[in-house]
């Protein structure tokens, strides 16, 4: 099984090149974020072809998140019970009976002298507790979508210019940390200890791609339940590539 995590930066905008991936068949799941859409405008009917089961947290023009699995998708909620929001940025499921998959979609945050940044750090203190529960699950549990945090200065190009921004900022990076000591694990971070690569490339600028301009925003977490069937993970580049393209890479993880 291949699952993979895609921040697609509004569904509607780059509808075919997301079409392109479902069209290929290569991954079995799909999570997505920033959808940029409500529940009741989701272009369901072009997807209706590919014969994925998709369960979508929509929202009017900003975040929403949603799951495509040729699996069945069952136990399905929608944002974290104890944090109250307005924001569509978590659906957690049970993918084919066997994993748990928590799709998120972390607040931004902007800038540390942001009003929006206490909101960033308030949602993942809470999304600390949240995952407390599953650290040491007899389920497998994966944690996958966009983090807006680069963990450390080598996930990004040229840490000078972000310093103040608030994916680099240290009370999210040890939120995050945080998150590790607990026992979760950087599924890509584990199969690459050394490598320097990136899944967030901007549009501002010439070739970002080309010239390794990038951020590494997006994860996936494991349980150690889950690390024992998690068989590797590379980050797809093809998304951002594509003709129309999202400004993120694809992040997958294979299963046995």
């Amino acid at each position: 099984m291949k699952i993979l995590t895609l921040n697609i930066n509004s569904i509607r905008a780059h509808i075919e090149s997301f079409m392109d991936i479902l069209r290929s068949g290569e991954y079995d799941t799909i999570l997505v974020q920033e959808l940029k859409v409500e529940n009741a405008n989701f272009p369901h009917m072009l997807f209706d072809e590919f014969g994925y089961n998709i369960k979508v947290f929509g929202q009017k023009s900003w975040n929403g998140v949603a799951v495509f699995s040729k699996n069945s998708i069952e136990d399905v909620s929608f944002g974290m019970p104890d944090f109250p929001d307005t924001n569509a940025r978590l659906i957690n499921c049970v993918i084919d009976g066997r994993i748990r998959l928590i799709n998120v979609y972390m607040p931004n945050g902007e800038a540390i002298d942001s009003p929006k940044f206490p909101y960033k750090l308030n949602w993942m203190n809470a999304f600390t507790k949240y995952i407390s529960q599953y650290i040491n699950a007899q389920e497998s549990v994966i944690i996958g979508g966009d983090f807006n945090v680069a963990l450390q200065d080598k996930d990004i190009w040229k840490p000078k210019n972000y310093e103040g921004s608030s994916i680099s900022a240290p009370a999210a990076r040890e939120i995050m940390q945080e998150w590790l000591d607990m026992g979760w694990v950087d599924v890509w971070r584990h199969f690459h200890p050394t490598d320097i690569d990136y899944t967030w490339y901007g549009y501002r600028g010439r070739d970002t791609v080309g010239n390794r301009q990038g951020l590494r925003l997006d994860y996936f977490l494991a349980n150690k339940k889950a690390m024992d069937i998690i068989r590797g993970s590379e980050i797809d580049i093809d998304p951002r590539l594509a003709e129309k393209p999202t400004d993120h890479c694809g992040l997958m993880i294979s299963i046995i």
